[in-house]
């Protein structure tokens, strides 16, 4: 991953909470310039860092943000959303049975034939293979035990988690706010 002065990808701004901590870190909080400019005019935000970018009407300028910070703190202890995305996040992007990162679905630990319901105590991310290979059998029964035990997140181990997967790209001015490695690039 690298820092650049340019986007290629428009001009987004790092969304920070009141506490100057990222909102989310993957995916990565950004908003897209024109919500960021109406979210200014809604004094929603302040602004902390900006582009070289400017922005014209007939009546006024601004320079575009890079950075913003909501005025008033999102809580992020709520339990996170069961969603397919965030299941593969607790699991690192990895299937729970071989390690493969490849051709990932979700798979039922108690399969649903057999009374298993879909919720973050009974769901593992597994690749294809290794779904089809299980089947409607349990993890005993197909010789095949999870590296991990299936339990509901909390936000706090999701945002450490996406620490992990750095976007490939980030402007100079977000360094500051993120904690990656981070080469930067002339």
């Amino acid at each position: 991953m690298q820092a650049v002065k340019t986007l290629s990808s428009g001009y987004p701004a790092l969304v920070l909470n009141a506490d100057f901590r990222p909102l989310s870190y993957y995916p990565l909080s950004l908003w897209p310039w024109q919500e960021v400019i109406k979210a200014v005019f809604l004094d929603r935000v302040d602004v902390v860092s900006t582009y070289d970018q400017i922005v014209r009407s007939p009546t006024f300028e601004m320079a575009l943000p890079s950075v913003i910070a909501l005025k008033h703190y999102v809580p992020q202890d709520r339990p996170p959303v069961f969603t397919r995305f965030n299941l593969f996040l607790r699991d690192s992007f990895s299937c729970q049975y071989c390690g493969a990162g490849e051709d990932l679905t979700f798979d039922h630990v108690q399969p649903r034939s057999r009374g298993g319901k879909t919720s973050w105590d009974n769901i593992v991310t597994a690749c294809s293979p290794c779904n089809l290979f299980k089947g409607g059998r349990t993890p005993r029964e197909a010789g095949m035990v999870p590296a991990r035990n299936p339990r509901r997140p909390t936000q706090y181990e999701l945002q450490d988690r996406g620490r992990r997967f750095p976007p490939g790209h980030l402007h100079e001015s977000w360094l500051d706010y993120l904690y990656w490695d981070i080469e930067l690039e002339a």
